[in-house]
């Protein structure tokens, strides 16, 4: 695939989902994944890590830490930058001392890892607290000047114009993201999930309203293909994508693709991504998922895949009969030991249940 570099933003996948967790074969596999199609980088950010989260005062296990430590060495060595997200979880809630000195610690022992990319994130946290920005700002400062990282992104409580957000974590704050173009450094950038936490599209225009309102080039935070929501648990979201992706290159600061429980076939959505940018007017999302699949799973799964493609997608888990789920499971048995088909038999056990701690979708 030849990739007109000057089409193609700074693109990569963040593993920022909830529920059933990769496992540490499977993160690894992704740094060879990731080279192979042309991305730039991997943040590892799973929500199920309580050391980023809810107890994000405290470092990883000595097993954990040294399991992260391989996995930054692996995405080294394919060349791919290794990205860390850390969710201080409502820090601002307290105006302690004590909470800014271990945060201090936190990225201290962070650093240990040596990631290229360091994301303090906000998402999925209370919102309606008086100069929330200005705080967020001075946590999103202070973080930046102890981090070793070369690039910061920011993601603020309220990524997107989607008023779900306002509905689970509290009215937004007066001038919210208008605080942010005027007090947050510039060379930190700003995750943003477009229209809808789960936006399909993303307009010029409305990229271009969100770059007046947060002072910069918005950040993608993709929620395609991931499928941790309420509704999206039910689906596997396998389609290439759209082909409006094609046209964002110049729009965006870059791009984050939020990938589903399922990492094998998280593969074939995200492999289309660098051939929409690569190809622009070119790019067909269906012509793109019929490659793929055949260049990933072989002919035979792909033609299988084509076929159940409405079931899988569109249908879902919930709306599948009893007869209609034992004929997909007959039907992907007969491929043994294929990942994708692993995978789809996984999920027609309902072995990817629904994490309620998703508030969003």
């Amino acid at each position: 695939m030849q990739i007109n570099k000057n089409s193609v933003p700074f693109l990569g996948v963040i593993e920022g989902f909830f529920g059933r967790s990769w496992s540490w074969e499977d993160r690894k596999n992704y740094a060879q994944f990731l080279a192979l199609n042309k991305y730039n980088f991997y943040i590892y950010a799973p929500k199920s890590d309580k050391n980023l989260r809810m107890d994000w005062q405290q470092d990883w296990s000595a097993k954990t830490k040294e399991e992260l430590i391989n996995l930054r060495q692996f995405y080294r060595s394919a060349n791919v930058d290794f990205g860390i997200g850390l969710s201080p979880h409502e820090i601002y809630l307290s105006d302690s001392r004590d909470q800014r000195a271990q945060l201090n610690q936190r990225i201290e022992q962070i650093n240990q890892l040596a990631p290229d990319i360091l994301c303090i994130l906000f998402d999925d946290m209370r919102g309606d607290i008086p100069q929330l920005a200005q705080i967020q700002t001075d946590i999103a400062h202070q973080a930046a000047a102890i981090s070793n990282a070369k690039k910061i992104i920011f993601c603020p409580t309220y990524y997107s114009f989607d008023p779900v957000l306002e509905k689970v974590f509290g009215t937004m704050p007066e001038n919210y993201w208008q605080t942010f173009a005027q007090q947050l450094d510039k060379s930190i950038d700003i995750f943003w999930t477009g229209e809808k936490v789960c936006s399909a599209q993303y307009s010029a225009e409305h990229l271009a309203q969100v770059t007046e309102l947060i002072g910069r080039k918005p950040f993608l935070w993709d929620n395609y293909p991931v499928n941790d929501g309420a509704v999206k648990s039910n689906l596997l979201q396998l389609r290439a994508f759209d082909q409006s992706h094609s046209q964002l290159a110049d729009k965006v600061a870059g791009h984050a693709v939020n990938p589903m429980n399922q990492p094998w076939l998280s593969q074939i959505p995200l492999a289309s991504l660098p051939l929409a940018y690569c190809e622009q007017t070119h790019y067909s999302a269906s012509s793109a998922f019929t490659q793929i699949c055949n260049n990933l799973c072989g002919a035979e799964l792909a033609e299988q895949l084509q076929r159940d493609i409405y079931q899988l997608q569109d249908l879902g888990l919930k709306k599948l009969t009893q007869e209609e789920r034992q004929n997909l499971r007959a039907t992907y048995r007969q491929f043994h030991n294929n990942p994708y088909a692993q995978e789809i038999l996984a999920w027609l056990n309902d072995e990817y249940q629904f994490d309620p701690a998703c508030l969003t979708e």
